[in-house]
């Protein structure tokens, strides 16, 4: 039994050693995901309400750019982006009473949670 004890503390750490190492998410991350969700929505709904818009595909486009995310973030940004979209394209058809709220609500809560990363992590 002791010899078994003396062989797996070693392969354990063998074993921990030769895993390959998570990346770490920065602290703004989840904020980050919220805002690639909330520009998506924005990417369906502007364009059905107004007919001034924001390309939201270009905005997000610039801003994984500027964040230079490794490729699993980068993939967790896209899907919540794409998942923004899908979310209210299920729903809406033409620019209703509750899509024209939505649109008011989520470009005020775009601008807080831009102001508050920035605030927050930029300085």
């Amino acid at each position: 039994m002791r010899i078994f004890q003396n062989l797996l503390l070693p392969l354990a750490l063998c074993v921990a050693l030769a895993t390959p190492a998570w990346a770490i998410d920065p602290l703004y991350q989840k904020q980050m995901e919220r805002l690639s969700e909330i520009m998506g929505s924005l990417y369906f709904l502007q364009p059905l309400c107004e007919t001034k818009t924001t390309d939201w595909r270009v905005q997000m486009n610039d801003l994984i750019t500027l964040d230079q995310p490794d490729e699993d973030r980068r993939q967790r940004l896209i899907g919540a982006f794409n998942g923004g979209y899908a979310a209210f394209s299920r729903f809406h058809r033409t620019c209703t009473p509750s899509a024209l709220e939505a649109l008011t609500r989520l470009l005020a809560e775009a601008e807080q949670t831009a102001r508050e990363i920035h605030a927050r992590f930029a300085e």
